[in-house]
């Protein structure tokens, strides 16, 4: 990289004026946009305007990215591409989960309950046993402004069809017990109607129980969530019926993930393998009269040799099968809870590190970074569902083909 004169000239003259402060400031934000554009360039394989045969995508446009340095704040443009996303490895768009991390590993250690895993982190981080309390408060209290706004923002820009839900558990210290136990994390993420992915909100509690799911979906609502059409999930009890009263208006589809995994319970471990190639089988087919005929097929073939199998299948025909009223193009989106697993695998990938969180607001801290930064994410990548497909949904969904969640049948 190479300075113009033009470049220079403004450089002196700021310089030459006293604005030291604000020179080294562009200073930093022209070298980091050298470095962003450079970075672009390479992954295009061709300069702005260029035309090689090497190149492989192309620019479209730039997004506005704000980055707060010990020279200020930084107004910098990041290169939008026509095909795929670019963010700048320069930028570390992980940075907000790694500050989460280190102010719960540190608010860990000063509390007292640190464990091995934490101690060998402090290390690594270079921190003596002397980081002081107000220190960690301080980061700490920036985190959960930046998370609680994330947490607490509109969900009222745009309808979301699809929403799926799922909870995973971390340990947490309870000094009114003076115990660790288990609290159950609930997230919620949606596709809009345009078809990008959202991260909807997030909470912990004591448990799964319909009470707990209950706050945490009137919440969603309260903020804004509205033209749900189908909602995702596994077969809690609680769960299942916090759906029944807050999602009116929407269907269920019971993940068929979990569902298999309750089917094979019944089925003696030298058959599960048959059984479930049988399951799967309607699954392959892409016209929803063969996929319900297919069912019934299983079921009956079940009948015989595996009666329970048999009978489960039977009670969950209608939950299972529920993504046959919505567009081909989506089943594989919305016929189980994979796409929220995979998000809660990253979150118990960070989480292990801390192993036992202080606190409730320390757990949240850092999953509510994870899940800002992975919501990050989506809104730059390329859309989930197809608009062309997303146009669909008023034409395939039809009234008399979807059950309400309020009619849910149990099983």
């Amino acid at each position: 990289m190479t300075l113009s004169n033009s470049d220079l000239s403004g450089l002196l003259d700021a310089l030459r004026v006293g604005e030291g402060v604000d020179l080294i400031r562009e200073i930093a934000r022209w070298v980091l946009q050298e470095l962003i554009e450079t970075e672009a360039t390479e992954k295009i394989g061709a300069s702005r305007y260029e035309r090689v045969d090497e190149r492989v995508n192309e620019r479209n446009g730039h997004r506005p990215k704000t980055l707060s340095t010990k020279a200020g704040d930084l107004q910098l443009d990041i290169p939008k591409l026509r095909k795929g996303s670019f963010f700048p490895s320069i930028l570390e768009p992980r940075r907000r989960i790694d500050q989460a991390l280190y102010a719960v590993v540190m608010e860990a250690y000063v509390s007292g309950v640190s464990t091995r895993a934490v101690d060998d982190l402090v290390a690594a981080m270079g921190i003596d046993t002397g980081i002081s309390k107000s220190e960690v408060s301080r980061i700490c209290a920036g985190l959960d402004e930046r998370v609680g706004a994330f947490r607490n923002r509109t969900l009222g820009h745009t309808t979301f069809p699809y929403v799926y839900l799922d909870a995973t558990y971390v340990n947490v210290r309870d000094d009114a017990l003076g115990q660790v136990v288990s609290r159950a994390v609930v997230v919620a993420t949606g596709i809009t109607a345009q078809g990008n992915r959202e991260v909807l909100g997030v909470d912990i509690g004591d448990s799964e129980d319909e009470t707990f799911w209950t706050h945490f979906l009137r919440s969603l609502k309260t903020r804004g969530l509205s033209g749900v059409r189908l909602v995702i999930s596994d077969a809690h009890a609680g769960l299942k019926a916090a759906i029944r009263k807050i999602m009116l208006g929407a269907s269920w589809q019971r993940c068929r993930v979990h569902y298999v995994r309750n089917l094979l319970a019944v089925v003696p471990k030298g058959s599960q393998d048959l059984v479930a190639s049988a399951f799967r089988s309607a699954f392959a087919l892409t016209d929803p009269d063969e996929v319900n005929k297919r069912w019934d097929e299983v079921v009956d073939t079940l009948d015989e040799r595996f009666p329970k199998a048999a009978e489960s299948m039977r009670g969950a025909r209608t939950d299972v099968l529920m993504f046959t009223a919505f567009p081909t193009a989506h089943w594989r989106k919305i016929w189980s809870n994979n796409p929220l697993e995979r998000l809660n695998k990253e979150i118990k990938r960070r989480t292990n590190v801390v192993g036992i969180f202080p606190n409730d607001p320390a757990a949240l801290r850092l999953i509510g970074a994870v899940l800002a930064d992975q919501h990050d994410d989506w809104i730059v990548a390329r859309l989930y569902l197809s608009e062309a497909s997303m146009a669909l949904l008023d034409k395939t969904c039809h009234t008399d083909e979807t059950q309400p969640v309020g009619e849910l049948v149990e099983g």
